[in-house]
């Protein structure tokens, strides 16, 4: 009988097999199942060659019955919830070639050495499990027994650690390798060069640092090599390329920066041709390599921070222009511009961003769908035809140039474009005012240029939009209330004139708010105080009044953490913003996500501190400063344990300073001038170390260190002062400080007296003199004396007597 497939029988499937008792072949993959019969077991498969159990449901330990199919050349066990160990009876399947156990997260424990005695195995993937330890067990029997069977063994996705083995080198029979995802330690051993019919080699994402050896040179059927995301470092010479022939695809990244160096001949000419070149942070510059430019099969080329300082040598880019699909040169320093001649008929993905392009942009990217050209010195106007020339954007980033004119309306015409990010260029005019329904944009960053005008309300109709950040322009107006039919994440216009009161309509989902430096007036709406995400409130600088409402306390990212995860799309957008905090302006860009801040200065607001606010304790930093505050600061505030940034400066807070902000131990910035408060300045735990006096300047009643002003009883007492409120303290005090003084001068009196009493006589007496020196010299030959005996009586009794 041959194989059969049961993958689509149902219940009656184990009816079937008791049925077929010659079965050679059984596939029951992807059936849902999340048991096996026991009985199973007892129908006859010992004639069974091939197995398929993949991609069940199996939640139970792996059958020990399967040990007794002694026939099977492939057992394939792949994706199901099988727990536990493997069985070692497992060794008795001595005819198995094809093992498949990935995807089985709940098999644990070291990787098991046993597996190396199945002498015929040629495929081995044990990759997604939870293995741990190291692999030298298993190797030491599989070099022995599986040397000249084995071809494919897959461990990636593992928790396997420790150095690679010289004794992988004996398996000479492999021609896939996969340890990716691991913790693996230390240098690629030495013995990777016997593995002569290695084709697939991927050692990435693990914590190799070491360096890349001279073996390699040796692997003349390599084909494709994986080493991304590890500490690797060293040289990298002909030795290593010379006998690559068959190379065709390469992603080598250094996490150092430059760690890893090509140091070929200028003009060498390697044996390959690559297909697929990436490499991120390693040194091939400064000029492009003629190694690099005689590639003339490339489709996808990354050359990222690499430290190329040249210009893009034209017949390699015209070489490789018609079958290139992604293309990366960014973060280098390459100059010139760039040939308006060239076309891409197939690129999708370009970014050239954080070079020294110059010249007007280049309009020949005709089917791109990504393009980056950020940070370089781009000048010009965007082409007003830009729909035409690039029909297939969704992504535009030509933030960070020196682009001028307005923005042309025809940008607005491309259907698929999803991020505009228009950044940081001397951009006029104002925002286009008609916006397409159909449009699928995500996000509109066009901050840091001279748009003028007002944000009109058909922007309303971008139902997809996340991230609007229109900051530092000259746009003026209210906010339209249109905007809440947008699915914002993110909301910037701080920079700008707008007026009108604050939007109450902010969205559940906002996770930043900066409206700041505007001409906004009114009261802070209660609404906002249902946003659970957010993370950034900025509306300081603006003509607010009114109290601080209460409810500010139900932020929940600011009491348990911000918990916010971008969604995909912005995997190459940053947004960026500028944040007081710390006592200066602070960058931030790919951290910004992290950061948790409300600040509200600069406005007039009235009433006290809410003591509601002190329940944030996951924000880092509050500026409630040039408010008209009263009252006390909350007695409560050293709850805020991870607080680093407090300005409650120029207000007119009154009271004492809570005993409480010493258990601020985060805090690196605190600004309390110029308010009302008074009494003892607190110290201890991280008070200790902001010792500037300007951070109390301003408040005539404070007293205390690092203030010259000492409070009372500092002149004759460092310690503290307790009241009960009734004066009764000032008074013990006092009374304490007059006993003390007349025991100090009794002790002085006592020790004149003595003193005298007894030198004075000696002085007067000659009598008495000449007594007092022989008495002491009578006592020190006395002690002389007893010495002497001592030592005599030791020398005798330890026999060290002199003969």
């Amino acid at each position: 009988m041959g194989g059969v497939d049961l993958s689509r029988v149902g219940a009656n499937w184990l009816h079937a097999v008791n049925r077929l008792p010659s079965l050679v072949e059984l596939h029951l993959d992807h059936c849902k199942l999340q048991s096996l019969p026991t009985s199973l077991s007892l129908v006859n498969l010992t004639s069974l060659f091939v197995l398929d159990l993949s991609y069940n449901h199996f939640n139970s330990s792996i059958p020990q019955w399967l040990v007794n199919l002694t026939s099977l050349t492939k057992l394939d066990l792949r994706f199901n919830y099988f727990q536990d160990i493997i069985p070692f009876d497992f060794v008795n399947l001595r005819n198995l070639r094809d093992l498949y156990l990935s995807g089985n997260r709940y098999i644990t424990g070291q990787l098991p050495s046993f597996l190396g005695n199945l002498c015929k195995l040629k495929t081995l993937d044990l990759s997604q499990m939870n293995f741990c330890g190291t692999i030298d067990g298993f190797l030491g029997n599989a070099s022995a027994c599986l040397n000249k069977s084995l071809e494919s063994l897959d461990l990636s996705v593992n928790n396997l650690l420790g150095k690679i083995p010289d004794s992988l080198g004996r398996l000479g029979s492999l021609r896939y390798l996969n340890l990716e995802y691991n913790s693996f330690w230390g240098s690629i051993p030495a013995s990777i060069g016997s593995l002569s019919s290695l084709q697939d080699l991927d050692l990435s994402n693990n914590e190799m640092n070491g360096t890349i050896p001279e073996s390699f040179g040796q692997l003349s059927n390599l084909v494709n090599l994986f080493l991304y995301e590890n500490f690797l470092e060293g040289v990298i010479t002909e030795v290593q390329l010379m006998n690559l022939t068959r190379l065709e695809n390469v992603i080598l990244k250094a996490n150092t920066n430059h760690s890893l160096v090509f140091n070929v001949t200028y003009d060498w000419v390697p044996p390959f041709k690559l297909k697929i070149l990436e490499l991120e942070s390693c040194l091939c510059g400064p000029k492009f390599p003629i190694w690099l430019q005689v590639q003339s099969e490339l489709t996808i080329v990354t050359l990222k921070n690499v430290g190329i300082i040249d210009t893009i040598p034209e017949e390699w880019f015209s070489m490789i222009s018609s079958q290139i699909i992604h293309f990366d040169l960014s973060q280098n320093q390459i100059m010139g511009k760039l040939p308006h001649q060239l076309v891409l008929p197939n690129v999708n993905f370009i970014d050239l961003s954080n070079n020294c392009f110059k010249g007007p942009i280049p309009i020949w990217f005709s089917n791109v769908t990504e393009l980056y050209l950020k940070s370089n010195s781009f000048s010009g106007s965007i082409p007003s035809n830009i729909d035409d020339l690039m029909p297939r954007l969704r992504c535009l980033d030509l933030s960070e140039n020196n682009l001028n004119g307005t923005i042309p309306l025809s940008i607005w015409k491309i259907n698929d474009l999803g991020g505009l990010y228009l950044r940081s260029n001397k951009l006029s005019g104002g925002l286009p005012h008609h916006w397409n329904e159909s449009q699928l944009l995500w996000v509109v960053d066009i901050s840091y240029n001279n748009l003028s005008g007002k944000i009109l309300s058909s922007m309303g109709f971008l139902s997809s939009l996340h991230v609007l950040v229109l900051s530092n322009n000259n746009l003026y107006g209210e906010i339209p209330s249109s905007l809440q039919n947008c699915s914002l994440v993110s909301l910037d216009l701080s920079g700008n004139h707008l007026s009108g009161i604050l939007p109450s309509w902010i969205g559940s989902e906002v996770k930043i708010l900066r409206l700041r430096s505007n001409q906004f007036s009114g009261i802070i709406p209660r609404q906002w105080c249902n946003l659970p995400a957010l993370h950034i409130l900025d509306v300081a600088q603006n003509n607010l009044f009114g109290r601080i409402p209460n409810c500010l306390g139900n932020f929940t990212a600011l009491i348990y953490g911000n918990g916010i995860i971008w969604p995909s799309f912005y995997v190459n957008y940053v947004e960026k913003a500028i944040i007081m905090t710390k006592g200066r302006e602070l960058e931030y860009g790919s951290t910004l996500q992290f950061v948790t801040t409300i600040d509200l200065s600069g406005n007039n607001l009235i009433g006290g501190i809410p003591d509601e606010i002190t329940s944030l304790t996951a924000l880092d930093t509050l500026n409630l400063s040039r408010n008209h505050l009263t009252g006390n600061v909350p007695k409560n505030i050293g709850n805020m344990r991870f607080l680093e940034t407090l300005d409650l400066s120029k207000n007119s807070l009154s009271g004492p300073i809570p005993e409480s902000m010493s258990s601020l131990t985060s805090l690196v910035h605190l600004n309390l001038s110029f308010n009302k408060l008074a009494g003892r300045i607190p110290s201890g735990n991280q008070l200790q170390t902001l010792n500037d006096a300007s951070i109390y300047k301003g408040n005539p009643r404070l007293c205390g260190s690092p203030l010259p002003t000492k409070c009372p009883g500092d002149e004759t007492f460092d310690g503290p002062t307790f009241s009960d409120g009734s004066g009764i303290a000032e008074d013990k005090q006092d009374g304490d400080d007059t006993e003390r003084l007349w025991f100090i001068v009794s002790i002085g009196l006592g020790f004149v007296v003595g003193f005298w009493s007894v030198c004075g006589t000696l002085l007067v007496k000659k009598s008495w003199r000449y007594w007092y020196f022989s008495f002491c010299d009578e006592i020190r030959n006395r002690i002389a004396l007893i010495i002497a005996l001592k030592m005599v009586h030791l020398t005798r009794k330890f026999g060290m007597e002199k003969n």
